[in-house]
């Protein structure tokens, strides 16, 4: 039973500490998530012990027989309603789309994340220091934890501080970042451009049409080869 003052841990470390797949895997994500430096890797173990307990569950409920009436198949609503509120699964889907979710699903639905994807932060390492120094709030509350599960109503709410410098339009941050921001989706189109994306040519370019309509009036191979040449 345990003590009751003290509870259990909820997160599950490796089977095997020294598994180089697994650890090569879980650098790439505190990398690519941003996540602490030094004990970057706690945190992922305890996203994979939340999404475990989510599988577990959904499978039980899909492995019931009788989960189709009663309170079996309330809380298979339940779950899924509540994986919607998390922002892990789109409206309409069911319970086997719980087994589709993923440690990426996870790690992008911390609030360190959704401050960079909704644009208020240049990196994830930039999200995660101004979190931590109270820059970033949902509503009137200044949210000071990287690690928190962000609903999907909240992100609606999501916003600098009142206080904080980084709320004024103008402020050298927020203007550098906007340029950063304007650089990066140029980029992005002239790459897209490279192979053929948006800006590919069509027949109504003016350009296209003078190209073909010399082509056309080219001649040939055959007309260019004077007669009694292959004699």
């Amino acid at each position: 039973m345990g003590h009751p003052k003290f509870a259990r841990p909820k997160t599950q470390t490796p089977a095997h500490p020294w598994k180089a797949a697994r650890i090569e895997e879980e650098h790439a994500l505190k990398e690519q998530f941003g996540l602490k430096k030094v004990g970057g890797m706690r945190e992922i173990w305890r996203e994979k012990s939340a999404l475990r307990r989510h599988r577990n569950q959904a499978m039980k409920l899909i492995g019931r027989v009788d989960s189709s009436e009663g309170h079996y198949a309330r809380e298979k609503s339940d779950l899924v309603e509540s994986m919607h509120r998390k922002g892990l699964l789109a409206e309409g889907s069911s319970i086997d789309d719980v087994l589709q979710i993923s440690v990426e699903h996870m790690l992008a639905r911390r609030l360190q994340s959704v401050v960079y994807y909704r644009g208020l932060a240049p990196s994830m390492r930039a999200a995660r220091n101004m979190i931590v120094h109270g820059h970033i709030s949902i509503g009137q509350q200044r949210m000071t934890v990287p690690g928190y599960k962000i609903l999907r109503v909240e992100e609606e709410s999501l916003n600098y501080s009142a206080n904080s410098p980084y709320r004024d339009e103008n402020h050298p941050f927020r203007v550098e970042m906007e340029q950063l921001r304007i650089t990066r989706v140029s980029d992005e189109e002239e790459e897209i451009d490279e192979v053929g994306g948006i800006r590919a040519t069509t027949d109504s370019d003016d350009f296209v049409k003078q190209i073909k309509a010399d082509a056309a009036e080219a001649p040939t191979v055959e007309e260019t080869i004077p007669e009694g040449a292959d004699e």
